[in-house]
């Protein structure tokens, strides 16, 4: 090997590592695109199954009416989400006090005062251990109203995001058979038949499992919401659907969620005689949080991470923590569709691996 072959190899490797580097920052740059894109696909597996049936079950003779069809569903479905909930999350919000830091700060050290008393009441020395952790130097209540105030105002001025994904959406459904085309031209041939195969086990898997998922959020979003109405907390359906979106993260989400409706529910009752009012219905928050959580960890999640990706429950619990340990709460969330879509892909490829034949038996 010459010289010239060493500097060119090394001109080469410089020239890969920066068209590598220049288009980790441009995919940086439109990362909002690329959210919009996620976010379609996601939608896009979700109505393949509606428009499959428009098209089936209903014999719609064009493929263009069932994609509209869909949208449309969609839409309304938007649309009633924007009308019911970002009016009550804004109006709700201000009622809790959430979006001034002042305020809360005030209601929480209420409440802290009256708990210290409750609990000197029964002879328990709690300012001793009040002054030992030192709380208030350790509170820290801007995060908790930057989170709310972004989150407020994301849902309130999503428009654009919002006509990108539904835009995008209704081309994926549509013209799905033209990116199978394209993508069969990009394609090595010699792997067509496999990469096509598990693509389409990989569609078909995903579109059960985020099924499921809203499924399993709607079961959760009502079992909270007639807990809270029974305990009588007035912002009961605000509460009820921030704590079932939590749960789309495994296992922190619901525990988030449960902290988060009990302190919501002590606030609420804010000024409240402690001993008789606010713990009591606190507790029975806890209680009924709890056993919503009971019920979802033990049917409805169990049924659609084992049957609708085919895995056993051990191997969805493992899979989730070392995608959290890797890469945090995304990889939690993430977790479950990337691992069914290797599984298939190692089923097609290294059908032989014994590893594989033992994870992949259900698909």
């Amino acid at each position: 090997m010459t010289s010239k072959d060493i500097s060119n190899g090394i001109l080469g490797a410089i020239f890969k590592l920066t068209g590598i580097a220049i288009l980790i920052y441009v995919l940086y740059l439109i990362k909002a695109v690329l959210i919009y894109i996620l976010i379609s696909l996601i939608l896009t597996m979700i109505g393949n199954p509606i428009v499959e049936f428009l098209t089936r079950k209903l014999k719609l003779k064009k493929n263009i009416v069932a994609v509209i069809l869909t949208m449309l569903f969609y839409i309304l479905l938007i649309s009633g989400f924007i009308l019911l909930f970002i009016p009550l999350f804004i109006s709700q919000g201000e009622n809790l006090s959430l979006l001034n830091t002042d305020e809360l700060r005030t209601d929480f050290f209420n409440l802290f005062d009256q708990l210290i008393a409750f609990l000197e009441a029964n002879n328990i020395n709690a300012d001793e251990v009040y002054k030992k952790l030192n709380i208030p130097s350790k509170l820290n209540f801007e995060v908790i109203t930057s989170f709310l105030n972004s989150l407020i105002n994301v849902l309130s001025s999503f428009s654009v995001g919002l006509a990108s994904v539904i835009f995008i959406t209704f081309f994926f459904l549509k013209d799905r058979h033209l990116f199978e085309i394209l993508f069969k031209k990009i394609i090595p041939d010699r792997h067509e038949d496999k990469i096509l195969i598990s693509i389409e086990k990989i569609n078909h898997l995903l579109s059960r499992y985020f099924i499921g998922i809203l499924l399993q959020l709607l079961i959760v979003f009502v079992m909270y919401l007639i807990v809270l109405l029974i305990v009588g907390i007035d912002n009961a359906l605000t509460i009820a659907f921030i704590c079932a979106i939590l749960n789309i993260i495994p296992y922190i989400g619901p525990l988030i969620g449960n902290v988060f409706a009990v302190l919501l529910t002590m606030l609420s009752f804010a000024g409240a005689d402690f001993a008789t009012v606010i713990l009591p219905n606190s507790i029975y928050v806890m209680i009924g949080f709890f056993i919503v959580q009971l019920i979802d960890n033990n049917i409805s999640q169990p049924y659609i991470f084992s049957n609708s990706v085919n895995s056993h429950p051990l191997e969805i619990f493992l899979v989730i923590l070392m995608g959290g340990y890797l890469f945090g709460i995304s990889g939690m969330i993430l977790a479950v569709p990337a691992y069914t879509a290797l599984k298939v892909i190692g089923k097609e490829f290294i059908p032989e691996n014994k590893i594989i034949q033992i994870l992949t038996k259900n698909i």
